[in-house]
Parts: C-alpha cells; sequence; structure tokens
C-alpha cells in the first residue's frame, strides 16, 4: 500500500512541477489549447441531461487528452531551449512540494484545530520566555527555582553533623563488616527501606506498608532468599562472553523461549533487555533501521496513542524519527482509530498499542491496529510492559471476560492483544514488574528472527576486532539473567495464575469500590489488569488535592494528566491494606472539598505544569534540577 502511495507522491509532484513550469513558459499555444479543453467540457456540462458515457469518453479522447498532450509538449520543448533556468525552477519546485507535503501531512495528521493551538501556544510560549529573559524576570525565575532547589536537595540529600560523606577511595580497603555498618548508617540518616531492618522504618517510605503504587514488584521473601542466591553464584558473569559463561547464555535463550511462549508466538525471536524503556527503545531503532533497509525511508515516523509510554518518545528523540500522538477516546481510553488511519502516510514505520498503558490501566484496540498496520505493511509494537505476566495468565483465570455492572454492561473485558492477532509484530514484556524478576530485565520480543536481526548493531571493520551485541550494552550483568531465570522457576505457571487473580481482583475491587461509593470520583474507561485511575467528576474537588492528602497518609499515587487524575498499580503489597486505601481515599475526598490546602506537591508541580504557556519548560527545570540533585554525594 505505501509503495503505490509513493508512486502516487511521485505522479503528483510531476503534475505539480508541469503545473507551474506552464505558467512559466505559457504563451499563445497554450493559452489556445486550455480554450479548446474548456469549452469541450462547458459543452459537456450545458448538455449534461443528454450526454452518455460513450459521448463523455469520446469528449475526453477527441480534446482533453490532445490538449493536455500539446501543452506538455510546449511546456517541455520551451523548457529545453532554456535548460538552466528549467533547472533552477524544478529544484525550486522540489523544495515547495516536499515542504508543502510535509505540512500537509502534518496537518492531516493532528487536525487543522490542533495545530492552529499548538503554534498559537508555542509563540506565546516564546513571547513569554523573552519577557522571563528580561533581569527582573530572570531573578524572580531564578529566585524560585533555587528555592526548589534546596527543598529538593533537602528531601533527598542527607545533611547535618553526623553524616559521613564518601567522596573518595579510602586508603585502605574496609571489611565487610565496616561496609555493611556504613550501609547502615547511610539507612539511618534517611529512613530505612532494607527489608532486614525496623529500627528506622519512621523515618523514610517504607514499601513494606503496601501503600505505594507499583514500584515495588515483591513476590515475597522466600523468592527474595533463591534470587539472591542466583544473584551471589554469578555475580562475576557477563552475557558478552558466552564462551566464558555457557549457561548464563543458555538462562538468556531460555527466559526469552517462556516470555514468547506466554505470548502465543514459540517460533519468534526475542533479547533480553535492562527494562522496558530499553524494550521499547530496541523497537524504535529496529523498525527505523527495518524501513530504511526494506522500503528506502529516510524521515521515518512514528504513530502513537497519546496514553503511550514516554519511552516511545524517548526511543524517538534517539533514533531521529518523528513521532505524531494520536489522542483517545475519553471514555473508552482506546486511541482514536480515525485520527491513527490519518496520520499514516509513506514515511510511517509502525504503530504502537498499549496493553496496558501506564497512565489509566486500559488498553488499545490492538485488533484495529493490527489490521492497519498489515494493510500499510508496517510494524505494530504492542506494549506490554506493565501488563507483564498478568494480562497471558487473564484468560486462564477466568477473569478476561469481565464483569457486568449493575447498568448491564460488561467492564474490565480483556480483548485480544498478542501474536495471535495479525499485524502485532513486536510485544516488550517486563520480567522486573510482574514476573517478580530482580529490577533491570525486560524482554523485546519480535514475530521472528528477520526482523530481530534489524536491532543487533555489528561492525565487522573495529580494529579491536570484529563486535557484535543484541541491544544497547555491550557488557551486562548475568547475575540479573540468572536472577530472573530462577524468579520464573521458583514461581512457575501455577504461582504466576495465582498471582494475576489476587492482584486482578484487587484492582477491580478498589475500581468498583470508588464507582460504587465515591459519586465525586470515577475510573477512566474499563481497565481490566492491575491499574486503576480516577479522576474527579465534581468541580469543588481537586484530584490533585485528594493525591496530596493521600500522601499525608502514606500513601504514594501516580499524578496523570489529560484528565487531571490519580493512578494506583496494585501489587501483592497492596492486597493487606485495600480496605484501608478505600476509607482513606474517602476521607481525603471531603478533605480536598472541605478544606483544600493548595499547596501540595502535586497541587503545585502540576498547577505550574498548566499555569502557562511557558509552565511546561518550567516543570521541565524543576524535573533536571531533581535529576541533578540525584548525583549529588
Amino acid at each position: 500500500m505505501l509503495r503505490f502511495l509513493s508512486l502516487l507522491n511521485a505522479f503528483f509532484f510531476t503534475c505539480f512541477a508541469l503545473a507551474f513550469e506552464r505558467v512559466r513558459v505559457s504563451g499563445a499555444t497554450l493559452t489556445g489549447t486550455r480554450r479548446v479543453i474548456v469549452h469541450a467540457l462547458q459543452t459537456t456540462i450545458e448538455n449534461i441531461g443528454t450526454v452518455t458515457i460513450p459521448d463523455v469518453i469520446a469528449t475526453v479522447c477527441s480534446t482533453t487528452i490532445p490538449g493536455v498532450t500539446t501543452a506538455i509538449t510546449a511546456v517541455v520543448e520551451r523548457s529545453i531551449a532554456s535548460p538552466v533556468d528549467t533547472l533552477k525552477s524544478l529544484l525550486l519546485y522540489y523544495v515547495l512540494y516536499t515542504y508543502g507535503l510535509k505540512v500537509y501531512r502534518h496537518v492531516r495528521a493532528r487536525g487543522l484545530r490542533r495545530c492552529v493551538c499548538e503554534n498559537v501556544k508555542a509563540a506565546a510560549k516564546y513571547i513569554l520566555l523573552l519577557f522571563l529573559a528580561l533581569p527582573p524576570g530572570r531573578s524572580k525565575v531564578q529566585s524560585e527555582l533555587s528555592e526548589v532547589r534546596r527543598d529538593i536537595e533537602k528531601k533527598l540529600v542527607p545533611d547535618g553533623a553526623g553524616v559521613e560523606r564518601h567522596l573518595e577511595l579510602p586508603r585502605q580497603g574496609l571489611s565487610l563488616e565496616r561496609i555493611l555498618k556504613e550501609m547502615e548508617r547511610m539507612d539511618e540518616e534517611m529512613g530505612s527501606n532494607n527489608p532486614g531492618d525496623d529500627k528506622h522504618r519512621a523515618k523514610g517510605v517504607d514499601w513494606r506498608d503496601g501503600k505505594i503504587s507499583g514500584a515495588v514488584y515483591h513476590g515475597g521473601m522466600e523468592l527474595t532468599r533463591v534470587i539472591v542466591a542466583a544473584l551471589e553464584r554469578y555475580a562475576l558473569a557477563n552475557p558478552l562472553h558466552p564462551d566464558v559463561f555457557p549457561a548464563i547464555r543458555k538462562m538468556e535463550a531460555e527466559i526469552v523461549s517462556i516470555c514468547l511462549r506466554l505470548f502465543h508466538n514459540p517460533g519468534g525471536a526475542g533479547t533480553m533487555t535492562s527494562g522496558g524503556t530499553e524494550s521499547i527503545v530496541m523497537a524504535v531503532k529496529t523498525y527505523r533501521d527495518w524501513a530504511r533497509t526494506v522500503k528506502g525511508i529516510t524521515e521515518p515516523e512514528m504513530v502513537v496513542p497519546l496514553t503511550a509510554h514516554a519511552a516511545f518518545d524517548k526511543g524517538a528523540a534517539y533514533m531521529g524519527v518523528k513521532v505524531h500522538t494520536i489522542p483517545v477516546d475519553p471514555v473508552t481510553r482506546k486511541v482514536d482509530m480515525k485520527r491513527v488511519r490519518r496520520a499514516i502516510n509513506p514515511n510511517t514505520i509502525m504503530l504502537v498499542g498499549s496493553a496496558i498503558n501506564f497512565p489509566d490501566g486500559n488498553q488499545d484496540d490492538i485488533i484495529a491496529l493490527g489490521q492497519l498496520a498489515s494493510w500499510h505493511d508496517i510494524g505494530l509494537h504492542v506494549d506490554c510492559c506493565l501488563g507483564s505476566f498478568v494480562l497471558p495468565f487473564l484468560e486462564t483465570s477466568g477473569l478476561a471476560d469481565g464483569e457486568i455492572d449493575a447498568e448491564g454492561n460488561v467492564r474490565y473485558r480483556l480483548e485480544p492483544f498478542d501474536f495471535r492477532v495479525k499485524g502485532v509484530t513486536s510485544i516488550s514484556c517486563d520480567t522486573h514488574k510482574y514476573g517478580f524478576a530482580p529490577k533491570g530485565s525486560s524482554v523485546i520480543m519480535y514475530r521472528d528472527a528477520s526482523l530481530r536481526r534489524y536491532q543487533y548493531y555489528v561492525n565487522p571493520s573495529w580494529t579491536g576486532g570484529v563486535y557484535a551485541s543484541p541491544s544497547l550494552s555491550g557488557s551486562r550483568p548475568g547475575s540479573l539473567i540468572a536472577g530472573t531465570w530462577a524468579a520464573l522457576h521458583y514461581i512457575g505457571s501455577d504461582g504466576y495464575l495465582a498471582s494475576c487473580k489476587s492482584i486482578v481482583t484487587c484492582a477491580r475491587q478498589i475500581a468498583n469500590a470508588i464507582t460504587a461509593s465515591i459519586p465525586s470520583l470515577y475510573v477512566l474507561g474499563s481497565p481490566p489488569s492491575s491499574v486503576v485511575a480516577f479522576a474527579s467528576r465534581d468541580k469543588a474537588v481537586d484530584v490533585y488535592e485528594v493525591g496530596d492528602a493521600m500522601a499525608k497518609r502514606g500513601w504514594h499515587l501516580n499524578a496523570i494528566t489529560e484528565p487531571r487524575g490519580l493512578h494506583i498499580a496494585c501489587t501483592k503489597l497492596t492486597l493487606a491494606v485495600v480496605d484501608t486505601f478505600v476509607e482513606d481515599l474517602k476521607a481525603c475526598v471531603e478533605q480536598a472539598r472541605l478544606a483544600p490546602e493548595g499547596k501540595g506537591t502535586m497541587v503545585a508541580l502540576y498547577g505550574l505544569g498548566s499555569s502557562s504557556p511557558v509552565g511546561p519548560t518550567l516543570v521541565g527545570e524543576v524535573a533536571t534540577i531533581f535529576l541533578d540533585t540525584l548525583y549529588q554525594a
């Protein structure tokens, strides 16, 4: 299909160039030809009631085609007479046509209204930044950012007379006892999250309380001991040297095979990565290189839902791919398929669908996306990083069909999403989430090995010898591969089925409680898995106020935008505190309605982001300060 569009593109450019060249070299011959063609068409229109199809064909053959042929011949003859001018004109036509086509595709993908709004915001942002660059504005902004920096440092960087900093190598190495003692001291400085230390839990956030959204996917202390044993056994292993560490190579291949079978593609291919972000970046790289080699695409574009993970934007920025972000339906939270169709053009290399997405836990229409991908011969990547080892077990658990609500509607139904869907060409799955593997492990899967080859980096002419690596990293920690292999085999299929049932049931209990007992809030979409997102339907309740109030009760929820909302990713740790969550949420909604403070972290940060056209820029500065602070010893 896209090859046909490329030919059509070339045809339109030819017509475009001939039309402009006709204007440049127009003369009496062309004018006469035009009059003959126009007269014939007018005659046909005037007698439209009696004209038959053979008459129309005869008119076209006798006047239009000869007339156009005469005009083209005249243009060519006159252009040959002045070849230098013609070449200059063709170059100008090419530039005009190329940029005009880019503008057309951009507007077609985003819509005219959105393009106008984006440009108005960009202009307003530019003007405001100019004013803020003036001395008074610059001083105020710098003062506010300095205050923000101090607040962030106070929360993250330990301070005081008792804090010991290790800024350089000790002259002599420390003993194991001393090292463990120093680690204990660091736990004391900011509050401990060490599972073996209960002494200082009150000082910091403790994930064991179950009040954190996602973040820690804990499979139990016995599993932790199994993983630690595997990490210790293979602490020095590096899969870059499979001849030295053959067991690690075997484990990695078996992990990939396990995931391929879970997603119904035993004949497929894949690799392990350091996490969901790298899996997604690798997919973008793969489709970019595939499209360049197979289709000759040098200005690649990809189409992603608004709710797709930010890693797709990150991968596109790294790989030089243009992103078309498509809105989602406000009710179903699925990507708008009509807009997806409009965004596809001859430079499109891939589509993206989520199962499930991070912001609100819903899935896109993977079947419809697969049909589009197949029709246009492009890739379709399904992001199942968060769906992980939950979605593949939903069918077996009996929860895939969802529930029927009080109004008779089916909610929480899981739609097809894996390699059984025609058109799906790659899937990413995080083993370090609901696979309960150690952090830093994920799998990227492809429908076949021929596509995976485009992920590889191979340099056969390096002076250090032939260099080849399957993903971004060269050396990788074999210990994480061993830990992941150990986790998958320790838990087993029955264990993952049980965790799927308990976690999904927990999430649906929260969603049903919000729907039934907190009228000021509503659940976004119909989330089939472990994530529940909610927003406010009451203008008197700011959902970010609710988030800040929940934080004071020890809950750490994720703030989302478009719409303003919160989400909780349920884990095994959430199971014991479901009732507490619902009761706290009810109380915090009432608090946000009756006594909003207006100065919590969520309210301040996300309020700043939407306060003006420069809001996102200022939030970006805050995020940069946060990242800088992470590396302050």
